[in-house]
């Protein structure tokens, strides 16, 4: 059977256009749906975009009525998309829009911090309930067979909001020796890719079908990936350990959204006292989730490649 045609929303992010690049390179016809058709896409050249086929199309998520016309036009079948934070349905409206035009497989980007029930997430932790109604519209508009949600840990992009202080010399965080997973996000998309182009079959002999955990390959501690970044760029960086409340307003001050802030720093001290946390893999769970990205993407990047190849975001 052919593969189908996909169409990836959000193609600009780091994510998404790793989705459609591996899609592509799968076979199949992608389609990259743009609220600025003219936006350029990271790591496609327009040359790589015309000698792969790639077809443009306006869409916007927050509109229904744009998702239907791009959908319908192209005729793609399975489609990836992310969050919206701001949807006041939790994308209930984009999702019918999707179904409503054709599509009959989704690949949703969600996060680790949604498990267990997922109609049983309180709105207390307002990441993972916004990702958990969003599974649930997928749930009660696709089916279990027309859906899988991708839920990774900790992006290794989240470094950025580090990059200011690695390029003064040091690095103020609360709880250096906290564990995370750093999970590249071109992984991230490799595995997205492939699900766009397999669609359910993919997740076959899985134990749960319609959610895929996903972290990177090694738990780093934040104060050794703070050396890893500043050799990256040959500097030497020094680690200030804060307590809790300093740890949130560095991040504050650094541009980190305030519903972000507090759950992650709260975590991390879970983690730097060895409880468990889902939001911040470790454990069973993180075997389970770092083998994932092999398993559906074909390789894992380590930090210390991710740190080479984006020695740019720390001034390097």
């Amino acid at each position: 059977m052919a593969p189908p045609t996909v169409i990836v929303f959000g193609p600009t992010g780091n994510v998404g256009s790793a989705a459609a690049c591996h899609a592509q390179q799968l076979g199949a016809k992608v389609v990259l749906a743009l609220r600025d058709p003219h936006k350029p896409i990271p790591g496609l050249s327009p040359d790589q975009e015309k000698a792969g086929g790639f077809e443009r199309v306006q869409a916007d998520l927050t509109k229904p009525e744009t998702i239907k016309a791009a959908v319908c036009a192209t005729r793609a079948k399975h489609a990836f998309i992310h969050l919206l934070f701001d949807a006041t349905d939790y994308m209930r409206s984009t999702i019918e829009a999707l179904k409503d035009a054709g599509i009959e497989f989704v690949v949703f980007l969600s996060s680790v911090s949604v498990h267990g029930d997922i109609r049983e997430i309180t709105p207390a932790s307002f990441v993972s309930y916004a990702h958990a109604q969003a599974e649930v519209g997928l749930d009660e508009v696709f089916g279990p067979d027309g859906y899988v949600a991708l839920r990774p840990a900790y992006f290794n992009t989240n470094a950025a909001w580090w990059a200011n202080m690695i390029r003064d010399g040091e690095v103020r965080i609360a709880y250096p020796d906290a564990e995370l997973d750093w999970i590249a996000p071109e992984d991230i998309g490799r595995v997205a890719g492939t699900l766009l182009v397999r669609g359910i079959q993919a997740t076959e002999g899985a134990e749960a079908r319609n959610s895929i955990p996903l972290c990177g390959p090694k738990l780093v501690s934040q104060r050794d990936a703070v050396g890893i970044f500043g050799r990256a760029i040959g500097k030497d960086v020094k680690v200030t350990e804060l307590d809790e409340q300093e740890g949130v307003q560095v991040l504050l001050k650094h541009g980190v959204p305030e519903f972000v802030v507090g759950p992650l720093v709260n975590a991390l001290g879970a983690r730097s006292k060895g409880e468990g946390d889902h939001s911040l893999v470790g454990g069973e769970i993180f075997e389970t989730a770092s083998a994932n990205i092999p398993k559906y993407a074909g390789r894992a990047t380590s930090l210390e490649e991710w740190a080479e190849t984006h020695k740019g975001v720390f001034g390097g």
